[in-house]
């Protein structure tokens, strides 16, 4: 949410594009809104009621917020994304939830347990480690979206 101090858009380039800078890492980047989510990106009610949150999140309806160019993200954004993946039992109830840092947040130790021995085979956050630690997951019998 606060990423507004960290993303700043130096200049619209079109209707959906802009160049972009990532002020904690001095990294400049070209951003355009995704073409399924433009809808909610010329809806600036969220943006003007959250001055301090990044210019490209949205609300996406059921209480979720979400980034607009994910595509285009910077690094710092697709590995600090709020929630990955969310993890329920067998029977369909909450067991947990992963961040994009690969940190899993739950109090479910037999979860924990499992989880600690999949992670030991990944390299560090990225699609490819989210996708094996979703399929490892599956595989032991929980939920996975």
């Amino acid at each position: 949410m606060y990423l507004g101090d960290y993303i700043v858009i130096e200049k619209q380039t079109g209707q959906y594009t802009f160049d972009c800078c990532c002020v904690s890492t001095g990294t400049e980047f070209s951003a355009e809104v995704d073409s399924d989510k433009r809808g909610w990106f010329d809806d600036h009610t969220f943006s003007d009621q959250n001055p301090t949150a990044c210019r490209f999140l949205r609300p996406l309806g059921k209480g979720r917020i979400g980034c607009t160019i994910h595509t285009d993200s910077p690094a710092q954004c697709k590995y600090y994304r709020c929630r990955i993946m969310d993890i329920c039992s067998t029977e369909g109830n909450q067991a947990g939830y992963i961040t994009g840092t690969l940190a899993l947040h739950s109090s479910d130790s037999l979860l924990r347990d499992t989880y600690n021995g999949i992670v030991v085979n990944v390299s560090g956050p990225g699609e490819e480690s989210e996708e094996y630690i979703k399929k490892e997951l599956i595989k032991v019998g929980y939920k996975v979206r």
